[in-house]
């Protein structure tokens, strides 16, 4: 094994250059922004040329993309190399398409990452020590990185599992001057004959107490992560925060729990791209979105799905992060003694439908339609689509989209979306 360089692995591979002619063009400075501008926004035009940028396209609106982009996906969607888990393989796919709808309406938009672990990954190991850590280190790392570049006029976060997300929301939170969107990562698809990944979480379990043959656990264990992108098929915590990020309004409606690495998907994001330019135009930013009234729909939806308890953490500390009032036990308790559950969806029953059958019945928007009806929530939330959610909800209720993905639930599976 010749590891220091005993010889070339083939003819050029040692091959380099010290000197380069640099990009063609020109910047297109004005004396004003010479004299004037910080020296730091004339270089970042030097490295944008660097880059690859056309220097002819240098002024449009600057957005910040961040995301918890993971692995290194081949052209051929198969990985180059792995991430810590499927909820952030497939970003790369979602980043693109909003980039390039920036780009399509004369934006600039930036990309920066930074990853997030698994729990399912750690469970049991000594890794899960630093799970609820990682997700106060990421939130400052990610508001960190939008600052970075203070030209930005808008920042969108692409994040998907248990702690990612929440400390994308709590970044985004924590910019509360700047118009900002979020893109749930998704979900990863049903198996069709299998275990759902947190049955698959016990399977050594069972192993070990005979329930399970060494065939099938092996067979079971291949199969369970169906799809290469999008977080679990069960409303744990990640896909519980998806669904707290939309009730919020920091997403467009119906993008909690989509189907990773689909076509409904890739929309989520263009159109979530063209929002977010909107909310620059409209100077809506993040604190007219966070408001404390749509934290009380976000605790009043968390109750309608009964989601993942672990939200009880989270949610204070989006709250905290945009200095609204961080919700006690008692409010807690207030909101789930109103709130009626309406959702069947795993790990609850009766059924236990998996995630991606709850976005097909209309997900977060048709769960806000009957909280809509029974009167429990504030309706005249800003969100960022630009309108309040009771026009988001007339919206939805009359929307080609709702009546589409319903009728397919019913035609491809034959399950009543009334009945999720």
């Amino acid at each position: 094994m010749d590891i220091l360089g005993e010889s070339k692995l083939n003819n050029n591979s040692w091959d380099f250059l010290t000197h380069a002619e640099g990009p063609k063009g020109k910047i297109e400075f004005t004396p004003e922004q010479l004299i004037s501008e910080p020296s730091g926004n004339l270089f970042a035009q030097s490295q944008n040329t660097g880059m690859g940028w056309d220097p002819k396209k240098l002024w449009g609106t600057q957005f910040m993309i961040l995301s918890t982009l993971g692995g290194m996906r081949g052209d051929d969607g198969r990985p180059i190399a792995l991430g810590h888990h499927t909820g952030h393989f497939e970003l790369g796919m979602l980043i693109e398409a909003v980039a390039n709808q920036i780009k399509d309406d004369d934006g600039i938009p930036y990309s920066a990452y930074c990853s997030d672990p698994c729990d399912g990954r750690s469970q049991g190991t000594s890794g899960m020590m630093d799970s609820l850590p990682y997700r106060n280190d990421a939130a400052i790392v990610m508001r960190r990185l939008s600052r970075s570049i203070p030209t930005t006029k808008g920042v969108m976060g692409i994040a998907t599992c248990d702690k990612g997300l929440p400390a994308m929301m709590m970044a985004l939170a924590g910019t509360p001057e700047k118009p900002t969107i979020i893109v749930p990562g998704g979900v990863t698809l049903a198996v069709e004959e299998g275990e759902d990944t947190a049955m698959i979480q016990s399977i050594g379990a069972r192993y070990a107490q005979d329930e399970v043959t060494l065939e099938y656990a092996q067979d079971m264990g291949c199969k369970t992560c169906a799809s290469p992108g999008g977080g679990c098929q069960f409303l744990g915590t990640a896909g519980t925060s998806q669904v707290i990020a939309e009730s919020l309004g920091m997403t467009l409606p119906h993008a909690a729990l989509t189907p990773s690495g689909t076509n409904i998907w890739l929309d989520t994001g263009r159109r979530s791209a063209l929002a977010l330019k909107n909310l620059v135009d409209n100077k809506i930013n993040t604190k007219a979105i966070l408001t404390d009234k749509a934290f009380e729909n976000a605790m009043i939806v968390h109750a309608a799905c009964g989601g993942s308890t672990n939200l009880i953490l989270h949610l204070p500390a989006i709250a905290h992060a945009v200095k609204r009032k961080m919700m006690k036990v008692d409010d807690w308790t207030r909101i789930n003694k109103l709130t009626p559950r309406l959702v069947d969806v795993l790990p609850n029953g009766p059924k236990g439908f998996p995630t991606s059958v709850f976005f097909s019945s209309g997900g977060v928007p048709e769960v806000m339609l009957k909280l809509r009806d029974e009167g429990l929530l504030n309706l005249d939330v800003m969100t960022a689509s630009g309108k309040t959610l009771e026009e988001n909800l007339n919206w939805w209720e009359q929307s080609e989209k709702r009546h589409f993905v319903r009728d397919q639930l019913l035609k491809s599976r034959g399950i009543d979306p009334e009945d999720v």
